[in-house]
């Protein structure tokens, strides 16, 4: 296709880190490289929902007349907005939506919105059988496409000579850090040390609690809370790196996993998130753009498992016990953490880059408008 130009409407309330933003950023960039033209476009309230006046001033952003450009929303944005991505349709205009993950605490409103835009871009297959599941849509609609997370090359990681973890995530209830330190909390006759490295702004008051915790004893000599890290700081402590974690309780993806990977670093993810997916990424055979990765959310209970998995998904609830008994076996099994590691180099190679994630976006954007279910109709409903 000749590339249309493409301007993205990003959160201006979302300031932190996060794998959404780092997804935009880098789509961006991507296209740019192939010589689209592109624009960011923040829109500034409290979304998902916003005020009457925020939500306002999206619809003079989505309604302007913006010939030879693709209009795509963040979902964060566009899911609690129905009205305003139908205003733009109505103009002629309608808006394609980037989804990172479905608005659980506004389904109605979402589901309107999904039915206004133009399509829907999944940034997992994970979040796209959430969005299907929860509205309803058949996993042949027409209106829901996938253009999963790309990956900057990176240099292995050398490691340390005592192992050292990482956990990279802002410093929230969701990404479950106390569940961690609690797990470590049973380790303290292994040498490990720690590093849980993140914006420590989004919920101050959850960033104290991890760093009081982090001060209890057999815990306050091994782990550090930096808050966020960046440029070469953040690379020195990946290059320091032996195994990172990401065990939120929910997850679409998982940016930070295929970093991870992308530096040859194995990675223990929660079993039953989107995390999974990302852990596979970089195994020969796995799915990409449009089917579910075996073992996420909404794939058969009889999909094949992937082999040699460069590090773990670990059934988590709220006893630490389970995390911290694989973390014992990692530290004390030479064999395992070679295999692991293994695993993590071998994915290195196989990784999708964000020019993949790129002429992705840009072949769905190219496709013409098919038939598309409803969301919240009956497959067989009449039309």
């Amino acid at each position: 296709m000749e590339a249309p130009g493409v301007r993205l409407l990003v959160p201006g309330n979302v300031r932190h880190t996060s794998g959404g933003n780092a997804y935009n950023a880098a789509l961006l960039r991507a296209l740019a490289q192939l010589g689209v033209a592109t624009e960011t476009l923040p829109v500034d309230g409290g979304w998902p929902v916003g005020s009457p006046a925020e939500r306002g001033a999206l619809r003079r952003m989505l309604t302007a007349p913006d010939a030879g450009r693709v209009t795509l929303v963040d979902g964060l944005v566009a899911c609690g907005a129905p009205e305003e991505l139908e205003a733009a349709a109505a103009a002629g205009a309608p808006a394609w939506i980037l989804l990172h993950m479905p608005l659980a605490a506004h389904p109605d409103l979402e589901r309107r919105a999904l039915r206004a835009a133009a399509g829907v871009i999944c940034t997992s297959n994970t979040a796209a059988a959430a969005l299907r599941t929860a509205h309803g849509l058949r996993d042949t609609d027409g209106g829901i496409h996938v253009a999963v997370p790309g990956t900057d090359p990176a240099a292995p990681a050398a490691g340390s000579s005592q192992p050292h973890l990482l956990v990279l995530a802002a410093l929230l209830p969701n990404k479950d850090q106390q569940l961690l330190l609690s797990a470590l909390a049973q380790l303290t006759d292994l040498a490990w040390t720690a590093t849980l490295a993140g914006s420590d702004t989004a919920d101050p008051g959850y960033a104290a609690l991890l760093r009081r915790q982090a001060e209890h004893p057999g815990l306050a000599e091994r782990v550090r809370i930096p808050g966020e890290l960046r440029g070469t700081a953040l690379e020195a402590e990946w290059s320091a790196t032996d195994l990172s974690l990401l065990i939120s309780r929910s997850e679409t993806y998982g940016l930070v996993v295929a970093e991870s990977l992308a530096r040859g670093v194995p990675v223990i993810v929660r079993d039953g998130t989107g995390a999974v997916e990302a852990l596979a990424a970089g195994t020969p055979g796995t799915p990409v753009n449009g089917t579910p990765a075996p073992g996420t959310p909404g794939t058969p209970a009889d999909a094949p498992a992937f082999p040699a998995l460069p590090g773990a998904a670990v059934g988590l609830g709220e006893d630490p016990a389970p995390l911290a008994a694989l973390l014992r076996r990692w530290l004390t099994d030479p064999a395992l953490r070679s295999a692991w590691r293994a695993a993590a180099h071998a994915a290195r190679g196989h990784l999708p880059g964000w020019d993949a994630t790129a002429r992705a976006v840009l072949d769905i954007l190219d496709r013409p408008a098919g038939p598309r279910q409803q969301p919240g109709r009956s497959p067989h409903a009449a039309n």
